[in-house]
Parts: C-alpha cells; sequence; structure tokens
C-alpha cells in the first residue's frame, strides 16, 4: 500500500513507482511517496527495511532504475546543486574528514554553501560543546554525530536527511539531536525527514510517519492519523467460544472463551459499532503506541 499526504503546496520531496535491485535482492519494491513542505517526517522500518536507500535516492546518490524522485521539483541525480545546495544531511556513520580540527570542518564546509551562517555555525558549535582546536579523529561518538548535525545545519537547509541520528548514541547526545531538530522546524518552519527504528523518538517528535518494510511502504500518514486509526479493543461475549469471530479491520487477534482481544484498524465508534453488531460487550478500548502499531503492521 502506498498514500501520500494532500497539500495545497507542491510537495518537497515527491517519489513515484521507484524500484531498485541490487543484483538479485529487490531493495526498493514500488514505493511512491510524497513528503510535504515544513514539519518532521519519520521513515520507520527495520534493519534492510529499505530506509537508507530511498534516502540515498532522495539524496540523489543512487539514480532511479525505474520510477522518479523529485526534490524541489528537480531530478537530484541531474541536478544535484540545485538538490544538494538546499538539503542538510547526516549519514549513520557520520563520516567526517578525521585529519580536522573542529574549526577547519567548519570553514571547510562553508565552502559548500553560499547560504553558510557562520553566526549560527558559531551559536550550534557553542551549543552543542564543541572544542573548536579538538581534531575529528579525538571526538567522541556523541561529539562527532553534534559535529554532524553542525554541519548539516549551519547553512539553513530547507531540507535536512538525518539517517538514523540517533544510532549507538548516549540518552544526552540523542536529547541534543531532538532539540536541534525541533529548533530548526520550530523557528525557521523548514522539513526534516530522518529515518530511526527508535520509535519512541519518532514518536516524539514526527507529525507524519511512514512505515517501510522489506522494500515497501506499508503505511503513511499524519501521526494523529495513524495513532487514531489504531485500536486494542476486547470484547466479552455472551457464550464462550472456539475461536475469535471475524471482525472489522482486525490486524491481529488473541484469547479465548468469552474473552477475544483485537488490534484493529479503525476508528473508536466505528469499532464499537461493529462490536455491538456481534453482540459484544467492549470491556476495553485504548490507542496504541507507534511501537506497537509498527510491530502488528510489519509481523
Amino acid at each position: 500500500m502506498s498514500e501520500t499526504f494532500s497539500s495545497a503546496a507542491p510537495p518537497i520531496v515527491a517519489i513515484e513507482r521507484l524500484t531498485r535491485h541490487f543484483d538479485k535482492k529487490i531493495a526498493l519494491h514500488n514505493v511512491s511517496l510524497s513528503i510535504p513542505r515544513g514539519g518532521v517526517f519519520g521513515l520507520i522500518g527495520g534493519n534492510g527495511a529499505g530506509k537508507t536507500t530511498l534516502l540515498r535516492h532522495i539524496l540523489g546518490m543512487l539514480k532511479a532504475q525505474t520510477g522518479s524522485v523529485r526534490v524541489f521539483g528537480l531530478d537530484p541525480v541531474a541536478n544535484p546543486v540545485g538538490v544538494l545546495g538546499k538539503t542538510g544531511y547526516m549519514s549513520e556513520d557520520r563520516n567526517l574528514p578525521n585529519w580536522m580540527k573542529v574549526r577547519e570542518l567548519m570553514r571547510y564546509s562553508a565552502a559548500f554553501y553560499p547560504s553558510w551562517d557562520d553566526r549560527y555555525a558559531e551559536e550550534l558549535r557553542e551549543t552543542f560543546d564543541l572544542d573548536p582546536n579538538a581534531l575529528v579523529r579525538n571526538l567522541s561518538r556523541g561529539q562527532r554525530a553534534r559535529a554532524g548535525l553542525l554541519v548539516a545545519l549551519a547553512h539553513r537547509p530547507e531540507l535536512l536527511v538525518l539517517d538514523e541520528p540517533s544510532s549507538g548514541l548516549d540518552p544526552v547526545v540523542r536529547r541534543d539531536i531532538l532539540g536541534a531538530i525541533i529548533r530548526t522546524i520550530g523557528e525557521e518552519g523548514r522539513t526534516v525527514l530522518f529515518s530511526s527504528h527508535l520509535l519512541d523518538e519518532v514518536e516524539r517528535v514526527a507529525d507524519r510517519v511512514a512505515i517501510i518494510h522489506e522494500g515497501q511502504i506499508m503505511l503513511a500518514a499524519s501521526m494523529d492519523e495513524i495513532k487514531d486509526s489504531h485500536r486494542r479493543l476486547t470484547l466479552r461475549f455472551e457464550q464462550p467460544l472456539a475461536q475469535a469471530p471475524k471482525f472489522v479491520g482486525t490486524l491481529a487477534c488473541d484469547g479465548q472463551g468469552y474473552e477475544w482481544t483485537y488490534v484493529c484498524n479503525g476508528e473508536s465508534d466505528q469499532l464499537r459499532q461493529a462490536a455491538r453488531a456481534l453482540g459484544a460487550t467492549v470491556v476495553s478500548d485504548a490507542a496504541l503506541s507507534l511501537d506497537e502499531i509498527f510491530l502488528t503492521r510489519v509481523s
């Protein structure tokens, strides 16, 4: 399944029927996705789901074998300057030149971006507590992440792409990175696209989410829509049952006898009405966390 978000403004990223093979392995299969301007878009999936491959197409690192990718209305492979000049990127491996000092890294990066803001870069350096004279190779894992984020943010990109930004980092560094993402959006109205397997973080900061599994988009919607349309209901029946009755929108079911618990795709009122039609009493009706929704969708 593939869904897109409606918006009056053209999307900042538009992907249509993108398929990618690596030898005999299908990394992406018929992926269509639209990312609107503004807010935080979370791309979630397990290892090998296709997250990084999709981001590399958006950044122009990979050329579409079939289908199309447009960023700011441009083909990122055919027009890398037009796309990358307005895009900030931090990879999971945080690949930075080890021989440079932090201040040299800042000066070096500034040469690539006409919109580089020296004052903002220095503000970020101080916020992230980075020693300007420290060699990149001597930075801790968390400090490297902060330095990578500084480079990604300091030219005030319209689109910030983060590939597993919190992977392997301690809670303090993760908090700093998430805080910087929130400030970028809240203060400047820019767009953040980040992939992560840490679903609690996605749930805290993302406005919109797409679930990718085995190279396919399983679900894409606003966070509110996703949370509102997934419920866990426990139904009690008048007679014990050997198996669970069919129930609208069921994604998973467990129970026995009089009580059966359903994980469903549907709104609460709709599901309660369906329960009454079965002659069942709703014992409990609860929203699901993003983690629970993800596990249900991909299992």
